[in-house]
């Protein structure tokens, strides 16, 4: 199994912990076994992977708006890490103010869990987000784009979309949906996550029936503005997942090593402002 270049940052990973951090009792789904992923546990993983830095991404399964889990892992990295909430929309600008000093960076919208509805009057929040320099991060499906469109157009927030916007490969490339998403890689300095092939593909590992999306992906937003996560540890996966595997597709997608640095490193580093790490040589 060939691994791309090193070293690396992950830029969507989940904290799971119901020891120490029990879920809310109204969770529609409780994660278990080899979906438990502690601080420790995962420090041990990124160990055995030379992963050096990773963005922790607070979960609306389990732990909704409660930060708790999220600020203990980052407080635990020691600085290897930073964070993505998950806040109401009427969030009062001190929490987010609060949020970002313990070194969370952006802000979560989960439209599969919540629906669009539910965020077409969070424009005050966008608001909020854009004068502390904090960004949004989108995870859409199918065409669940194309009503927050004008809620995106409107608002200058720093935009990042999950898992290559989880098109739908019924529909194709053609897709108003995903042609929506390739435009704003083209026109916006968004940044799109090459990231959670399994929640779309409809083939098992590698996932070549998505290579072509992420090809367009790459072509519309470049290499600087695409990172890569590892969705580790693979909540709701219909088949066993681990993550040497995953990185090996990227020497696939990407066998240029000079590509894979810009993926897995440079740009990264700069989104998620470790300082001094974008510049750091293989």
């Amino acid at each position: 199994m060939t691994m791309p270049a090193s070293p690396r940052i992950d830029c969507h990973i989940h904290a799971i912990d119901p020891v120490r951090f029990p879920y809310g009792e109204d969770t529609p789904y409780r994660p278990s076994g080899q979906e438990i992923a502690t601080a420790a546990q995962l420090i041990r993983v990124f160990d055995a992977f030379d992963v050096r830095h990773a963005l922790v991404v607070a979960t609306n399964t389990g732990y909704g708006s409660d930060s708790r889990i999220l600020l203990d892992t980052l407080e635990q990295g020691g600085g290897r890490f930073k964070g993505v909430a998950v806040v109401e929309n009427d969030v009062d600008i001190g929490e987010l103010e609060r949020l970002k000093a313990a070194g969370v960076i952006g802000v979560a919208f989960n439209v599969p869990f919540h629906s669009a509805d539910y965020y077409l009057k969070a424009a005050p929040l966008l608001e909020k987000l854009t004068s502390l320099g904090l960004f949004l991060q989108i995870q859409v499906e199918n065409d669940q784009l194309i009503p927050l469109l004008p809620l995106i157009e409107k608002s200058h927030v720093r935009l990042v979309f999950d898992h290559c916007g989880r098109p739908s490969v019924a529909q194709g490339m053609k897709g108003k949906a995903f042609q929506a998403l390739l435009a704003i890689g083209r026109e916006r300095d968004a940044h799109i996550k090459l990231s959670g092939y399994y929640k779309f593909s409809q083939q098992p590992h590698p996932y070549e029936d998505i290579w072509p999306f992420i090809a367009a992906l790459v072509d519309a937003f470049t290499l600087d503005r695409c990172v890569w996560g590892s969705d580790y540890p693979f909540l709701r996966a219909a088949e066993r997942l681990d993550y040497g595997p995953l990185l090996a597709v990227l020497t696939k997608l990407f066998p240029d090593p000079g590509d894979q640095h810009r993926l897995l490193w440079q740009t990264p580093a700069r989104l998620l402002g470790f300082d001094g790490a974008a510049d750091q040589t293989r």
